[in-house]
């Protein structure tokens, strides 16, 4: 690879963008709590294992009967969750997050390739396989692309005219595309070098992107050729002037081996029937005087290492440095540990509680009961005897009826009190 001209280092940065980037981590700030995780198995060990005192019964077993229900387990197993969440909430757990804000400044840039019929030449070899040179600069051009992942990039082709494949853009992978697509006889054919220049310095003029004068700042163009001008409206001395003006830089690649080289020869049906040797007609001289005018460098490629070097090249010369700003963005995860633990804890406690029993009420009310029936039938048999008293003096018969009716109201009443009467004596 030779090269001539000077690079021109130092341009403004044109193209800015602010990409945030974010990356979310999880740590524990003391995470010696969690050693106390490992004595939670051991504590329901000792649980299922302690002494427990027994009534012993005598005959236990003659009206002992086994219950249905077994003993609930939720209130011990909703405490250990409870008790395990507070743990890992005291191990203070914490979302990290990193977010760098990425100041992209980046260039813009022009892509002017050559899709003449000379570049169906296959004078490049790869993998001891003839190549032409076009199939040589696709790979390299689409790696050079991914390289420069802060820079609007955009494609002009040309040939007999010039055209524009791709404006500027970020979206290097639909770029990427088109650069597959690209294949020889898409434009009528021919070499126009100075249109295919003109239309590339036509897609950089932007003018919130220039300096006083007209001066374009932060662009540049990358032109690859293989043949000389023949054809278009603007000859290259035209163009290298409108792009010395504007102050971008144009870094040119000659493609090609010098002397005669092979051409392939398609029979009707477009199959590779042989080869032709044909002279190369690469203007060197041209190439050389729009780089070293405008402020470029001159690349001459005849193989495909030194395509990949002019490349890499360029890339190292309009290369740009990142400054991003770091923050560290820390959120507590305290309280979404802690308040379900000591619910579950709460709750599991609250199970455990001892119930009153059913049957307290109950009994209450019957012995306030109790006492009424009592003094009812009291009544009843006082009455039953006022009036007897009342009536005057009564034969035994009847004397003997009423204790009889006496004895057996007291020996109905609620409060299991027997009382015996013994008759009169009879007379």
């Amino acid at each position: 690879m030779r090269s001539c001209g000077s690079s021109t280092r130092g341009f403004a940065l044109a193209a800015e963008t602010f990409a945030p980037i974010a990356v979310s981590d999880f740590v524990f700030k003391d995470p010696l709590w969690l050693l106390a995780l490992i004595a939670l198995p051991v504590l329901i060990w000792l649980r299922g294992r302690r002494a427990v005192p027994v009534l012993i019964v005598p005959f236990a077993a003659a009206w002992h009967r086994p219950s249905l229900i077994r003993t609930s387990r939720v209130p011990v197993s909703l405490a250990t969750i409870g008790l395990a969440l507070l743990i890992v909430g005291l191990a203070r757990p914490q979302r990290v997050e990193s977010r760098q804000e990425v100041r992209a400044e980046g260039y813009d840039l022009m892509l002017a390739i050559d899709l003449s019929g000379s570049m169906q030449a296959e004078d490049f070899e790869r993998d001891g396989e003839r190549i032409n040179r076009l199939q040589t600069i696709k790979p390299v051009i689409q790696a050079f692309i991914s390289d420069r992942p802060s820079d609007r990039i955009g494609i002009v082709v040309f040939s007999g005219r010039a055209y524009t494949l791709a404006p500027l853009t970020f979206d290097h992978a639909w770029l990427g595309r088109q650069v597959e697509r690209l294949k020889i006889g898409l434009i009528e054919d021919g070499t126009a070098i100075g249109d295919g220049l003109g239309v590339a310095l036509a897609r950089l003029e932007q003018p919130a992107r220039a300096a006083e004068g007209g001066r374009r700042l932060g662009a540049f163009v990358v032109l690859l050729t293989d043949g000389a001008n023949n054809r278009g409206t603007l000859t290259p001395p035209q163009a290298t002037e409108i792009a010395r003006a504007r102050n971008i830089p144009v870094y040119t690649i000659g493609a090609g081996r010098d002397g005669f080289v092979p051409f392939p020869v398609f029979d009707d049906k477009g199959n590779k029937i042989g080869y032709q040797r044909r002279p190369s007609d690469l203007d060197e001289s041209a190439l050389r005087q729009i780089a070293a005018e405008t402020g470029g460098q001159y690349f001459r490629a005849d193989d495909v290492r030194t395509v990949e070097l002019a490349f890499a090249a360029i890339d190292r010369a309009k290369k740009i440095e990142f400054q991003a700003k770091s923050h560290l963005l820390t959120t507590e995860l305290f309280a979404w540990l802690a308040l379900p633990g000591g619910t579950l804890l709460l709750l599991g406690a609250a199970l455990t509680l001892p119930r009153r029993p059913r049957g307290t009420n109950a009994a209450g009310s019957g012995s306030r009961t109790g006492f009424a029936p009592t003094g009812s039938a009291s009544a009843t048999a006082g009455t039953a005897n006022g009036g007897a008293a009342k009536s005057g003096p009564a034969n035994p018969a009847s004397t003997a009826a009423a204790s009889t009716r006496s004895s057996a109201a007291a020996s109905s009443s609620p409060t299991g009190t027997s009382r015996t009467v013994s008759p009169p004596p009879l007379r």
